[in-house]
């Protein structure tokens, strides 16, 4: 038993070394964000209708440079799976609520009267199934909300080793990716441009790669729910080209 739960643990401290990576670079650049000139004007931010994401000059930007397949694929059958989704699933909505805090002052009611991405409008949901339509940050908020609440339940994401998850853990899952996905579709639709003016789009690029690459493992997110980036997401999750460092881009 001792054995499997060292194999797990190493497992697990190897994924976080990696995405300590990029994670880290985005907290130091978001310091530095803070002290630059880029400010909110108050003006509705117009919708990226010409993807200007899509763009080489963006998408060849990144901070990493190793293949985020080796980095999501469970490591080993000794490895739990739901063990494996936790602790990626808990790393992803960390990263996503980050990487919003850059631009939330630009994401406002104003500037974004409604949750959309690609021509899109997102509706929340709540217990009772009833459908209510949001502001962009009210949304945000809401999935933040709902996501902290579950991963901090020992019930449903248990930490101690050998604890059972629930059966609905699965299906949790499967929600909380499709509410992280809309978090990243909104950044890239409604405040990519304000990304690149605090120089953080290698950061999003890294971070949307190694998210699409992981639920496609997993099979968390049906096609339809994120077909509407499927042009980004052939871009940035395509292999890169050997001995590329695109991390020596971003300044």
């Amino acid at each position: 038993m001792f054995g499997k739960q060292f194999v797990h643990v190493m497992a697990l401290m190897a994924m976080k070394k990696h995405t300590s990576l990029y994670a880290s670079l985005l907290k130091a650049s978001i310091l530095s964000c803070r002290k630059s000139k880029t400010k909110s004007n108050g003006k509705k931010a117009p919708a990226e209708e010409k993807k200007h994401y899509m763009e080489p000059e963006y998408t060849k930007v990144r901070v990493v440079d190793f293949d985020l397949k080796d980095l999501v694929s469970l490591p080993t059958k000794e490895i739990d799976l739901n063990e494996w989704l936790a602790s990626n699933t808990t790393t992803f909505f960390n990263l996503i609520n980050l990487q919003y805090s850059t631009i939330s002052e630009f994401c406002t009611g104003d500037t974004c009267q409604a949750m959309t991405a690609c021509n899109t409008i997102y509706y929340w949901y709540d217990e009772r199934g009833k459908k209510t339509k949001c502001t962009a940050p009210q949304y945000v908020d809401l999935v933040m909300t709902f996501v902290q609440k579950l991963v901090t339940d020992e019930e449903i994401f248990p930490t101690k080793y050998g604890k059972d998850f629930p059966n609905s853990f699965e299906s949790l899952v499967k929600k909380v990716c499709r509410y992280l996905f809309h978090v990243l579709a909104h950044i890239y639709w409604a405040h990519f441009k304000e990304t690149v003016a605090l120089e953080l789009q290698g950061h999003l690029n890294t971070l949307y790669a190694h998210f699409i690459v992981f639920i496609r493992e997993f099979n968390l997110v049906e096609p339809k729910e994120i077909c509407i980036m499927d042009d980004l997401s052939e871009v940035l999750c395509a292999p890169l080209p050997p001995h590329t460092h695109n991390h020596v881009t971003e300044r």
